[in-house]
């Protein structure tokens, strides 16, 4: 397996709460690049859309991940954002840099997982239920799969009887976990 790892998804799949999960337990380093990109340029990914538009995010996204890269540290699992995979030829940068997993979920799932957050950073979705989420979602997640599917691994979130009990991500931590080390 190529170091480092790159955790891809929909919002809401568990990326840096499973990212966090796996490292601890790896002993190596993580990095939230939604939270990388507010330490650098002062404004969280949704203010510096808000305020530039999402292809001045998209360019600056790009080099934070790619100044990232070139740090001598391999051992890290970064959580990207969930558009991050589409833009541009990243999702082969990623594939280059590391070996990339996607964290597939039913979208049904994923909306309800999103209308149990805070959206107030997720413009699109902020004061909906969760049907009124999958609504929104299911269209872009059907754009997203091309280039989520490119992934090296790629995860499904693991539910039983179709409820979420809250015990997913430690659940997908383990697979990832399972992975890395039978690799």
């Amino acid at each position: 397996m190529v170091y480092p790892i790159y955790l891809i998804g929909y919002m809401g799949a568990g990326k840096t709460t499973v990212g966090r999960i796996l490292a601890d337990r790896l002993g190596w380093h993580f990095v939230d690049l939604d939270e990388a990109f507010h330490e650098i340029h002062g404004l969280s990914p949704a203010d510096y859309i808000r305020t530039y538009g999402v292809e001045a995010f998209r360019r600056k996204e790009k080099y934070v991940l790619e100044d990232l890269a070139e740090l001598p540290i391999e051992k890290v699992v970064y959580a990207t954002g969930g558009g991050y995979p589409c833009w541009e030829d990243n999702m082969e940068c990623l594939k280059e840099l590391g070996t990339s997993f996607y964290l597939r979920w039913q979208p049904h799932h994923l909306a309800q997982r999103l209308a149990l957050t805070d959206l107030s950073e997720r413009p699109l979705l902020h004061g909906k239920n969760a049907e009124e989420i999958l609504d929104v979602i299911m269209p872009q997640l059907e754009a997203r799969a091309p280039f989520y599917e490119q992934a090296d691994y790629i995860l499904d979130a693991p539910i039983s009887n179709d409820t979420l009990d809250g015990s997913e991500d430690e659940l997908l931590a383990e697979m990832l976990y399972d992975c890395i080390i039978n690799s």
